[in-house]
């Protein structure tokens, strides 16, 4: 194995990125702001100023912590990756770093996008179009290594489908998802137009952490809840709709993941599920599920994988770095993690490190 595959990595958007929003669009950008230490916000005292309110709110109700912008206080001085490399305006730099953690690809995520940030439609579309353009060039200055999630404006179901054809000849392999997306669970039809585009893209569809309910979102403060309950579970909403209303027999040549969650929820999910589905369960083992519906999630490091494996199987477990974010689910060291695991087999480790994410993303 010639270095990993990172499964899960992320962009810290930043000012170039809006620049590319078009003409109409470009006086409601995102634009930073930065105030004193000595509020509320503390060390995350700078944040983008979207149509008149700030994300990420750091403190109060709906607060969420991100690494973007840059100019937080808390991201200033750190001394794993630059600036530069987390913006992805370095990708020299960003190479660098991969060097150092042996990793091969990357596939990168975004960091604004994760928390829901506007319901006006034409908006949506020019912020997904300018980041979706920005990735789509960065990427192209390492194709081999660089891969990308496309985000997609849901309110436009014709310009997402552009955006899924667009992020394919550019270099895409999976569509991003949080659990819930706005008014739509990720079983409901009026998404079945970008699970049937991503299947003739060959584009897997990536459920990641992150709230696209602003009603949700509201519901938590950073200080008490940390992101439990608005961010962590929504991927575990997701696999159980999917799963309960059997989507991926629908779309027999389409690949989902669950990111950025962690894996030991999948026996207690998959308990829930044969109980509901009693009699129409028809998969034998949970295993069997899996492998029928292309489900794959990522791990953690330090969870119990034995366990875990016998329940998904061992060909659908992957695991990311998170680089370049500073949250608890950061594991810029899980290779050297798992290579110290004596309860995991050589071959265990190759599949998590390399054969599955390769499969899961068609790489």
């Amino acid at each position: 194995m010639n270095g990993i595959i990172d499964a899960d990595t992320h962009i810290s958007e930043g000012e170039a990125m809006w620049q590319m929003m078009g003409t109409e669009f470009l006086p409601r950008r995102p634009i930073m702001l930065k105030v004193p230490q000595d509020t509320w916000y503390g060390n995350r005292d700078a944040f983008w100023l979207i149509d008149g309110e700030i994300y990420p709110k750091p403190a109060g109700k709906g607060s969420f912590a991100l690494v973007t912008p840059s100019d937080q206080s808390v991201q200033i001085g750190r001394k794993d990756s630059t600036v530069a490399t987390r913006e992805m305006i370095d990708m020299p730099g960003r190479l660098a770093d991969m060097d150092k953690l042996n990793t091969a690809v990357q596939v990168v995520y975004p960091t604004l996008f994760l928390v829901y940030n506007t319901r006006d439609a034409g908006l949506e579309l020019a912020l997904c179009r300018a980041y979706n353009r920005f990735l789509a060039k960065a990427c192209a200055e390492a194709p081999e290594r660089a891969k990308w999630v496309v985000v997609l404006p849901l309110q436009s179901m014709r310009e997402s489908i552009d955006e899924i054809r667009f992020a394919k000849q550019n270099g895409a392999v999976g569509v991003f998802f949080r659990g819930i997306e706005g008014e739509h669970t990720l079983d409901h039809p009026y998404l079945f137009p970008v699970y049937e585009e991503a299947q003739k893209q060959n584009m897997s569809i990536c459920v990641h952490t992150g709230c696209g309910v602003k009603e949700v979102l509201d519901m938590f403060e950073l200080a008490r809840n940390h992101t439990f309950g608005h961010t962590r579970v929504m991927p575990l909403l997701g696999f159980r709709d999917l799963v309960a209303n059997k989507i991926p027999e629908k779309f027999p040549g389409l690949r989902f993941g669950f990111i950025e969650a962690a894996a030991g929820w999948a026996p207690f999910l998959i308990h829930i599920l044969r109980r509901l589905l009693k009699d129409k369960w028809r998969h034998g083992t949970s295993a069997d599920l899996f492998r029928e519906y292309r489900l794959y999630i990522a791990c953690e490091a330090d969870e119990d994988i034995p366990y875990i494996a016998k329940y998904t199987g061992e060909d659908h477990l992957l695991i990311g770095s998170d680089y370049p974010h500073s949250d608890p689910s950061r594991e810029d060291q899980f290779v050297n993690v798992l290579n110290t695991r004596e309860d995991l087999s050589p071959q265990l480790r190759q599949k998590i490190l390399y054969d599955n994410p390769r499969s899961f993303y068609a790489l």
